[in-house]
């Protein structure tokens, strides 16, 4: 058992030399030591948010699960906030990690991913991102990085910035930040209409067909994260994977010039790799866009290019 301290409030943590991730032999006490020192850059990304938490307190090898109500052992300085469940009509209290105390509990806890949600507490059916999922055939990454460029170019097409994001498995995440004057409804609506004009410009290589049978080799352009209480991994997060990847945010010439793999960002080699680096993703709010003049552009590209 050991003791860390942030400010008034301390954290015990236990166990630190159980192994969480065997095909490296990185511990318990390395993921806590991890969101430790990622905790200045990971928080903006979780705050205000509800959160569904990956944990695996015998490490990846045995059972996980995920948790969304907060645990009742949690202590009382542990920020929660209570949301309606769609499909019994009640309430449930989630995680809301406001502090580096509260990463540092839940990675003791066995958290190993942090998923959130794409909407915040005070205007919580109202999304601040939209998200694109590119889902490539098998660990294809070249054919999700060329798809997230031609996600990016639409977005940019109809007025809307957008960044990327690797997802510490083997695909791209899009984000487009959002002004939260549309509700999760008229996002997804956007959304998918727009993938239906990328996949009606690049037939061959882009699909929005649900069916993996249906997608062949083709990118899978996923937008079902856009809607209420539906998540994506944060950045920064570790994925229960076994070399244990990291959902890293990049630029878009990384992807341009091919300067990044799906697997590039590790528990072993982050904090080397992003010394030097700014954050590409820096002041990316300050961007938020309405979906008003966005939506008229796609109708109109969708009127005139789609039968």
């Amino acid at each position: 058992m050991s003791l860390r301290r942030y400010g008034r409030i301390p954290v015990e943590t236990s166990n630190e030399d159980k192994v969480f991730f065997p095909g490296i032999g990185a511990t318990k006490g390395d993921v806590i030591d991890y969101y430790d020192r990622i905790a200045d850059r990971m928080l903006p990304h979780l705050r205000d948010r509800p959160l569904v938490l990956q944990r695996f307190p015998d490490g990846i090898d045995a059972k996980g699960f995920y948790q969304k109500q907060a645990g009742g052992h949690f202590p009382d300085w542990i920020t929660t906030t209570r949301v309606d469940l769609v499909t019994t009509g009640g309430t449930q209290e989630l995680v809301v990690c406001d502090k580096q105390a509260t990463l540092v509990y839940l990675a003791d806890q066995g958290v190993i991913a942090f998923h959130v949600w794409l909407s915040r507490t005070d205007r919580i059916r109202h999304p601040d991102q939209l998200v694109v999922d590119l889902d490539p055939a098998g660990d294809d990454f070249e054919s999700a990085r060329r798809a997230a460029l031609h996600v990016r170019n639409l977005m940019e097409e109809l007025g809307l910035p957008c960044f990327a994001k690797l997802t510490g498995s083997k695909g791209v995440h899009v984000l487009v930040p959002l002004d939260r004057s549309a509700d999760f409804e008229r996002v997804r609506e956007f959304a998918q209409g727009a993938m239906q004009l990328l996949e009606a410009r690049f037939p061959d290589e882009l699909t929005t067909a649900r069916r993996k049978s249906a997608r062949g080799d083709r990118v899978f352009l996923d937008v079902d994260r856009n809607a209420y209480a539906q998540t994506a991994v944060a950045p920064w997060s570790l994925r229960p994977l076994s070399d244990a990847p990291i959902a890293v945010p990049v630029s878009w010439t990384d992807l341009e010039e091919s300067r990044v793999e799906a697997d590039d960002y590790d528990l072993q080699n982050v904090f080397r790799r992003i010394a030097p680096r700014s954050d590409p993703w820096k002041g990316h709010r300050r961007r938020a866009h309405s979906l008003g003049r966005p939506e008229r552009a796609l109708r109109a590209r969708m009127d005139k290019e789609i039968d």
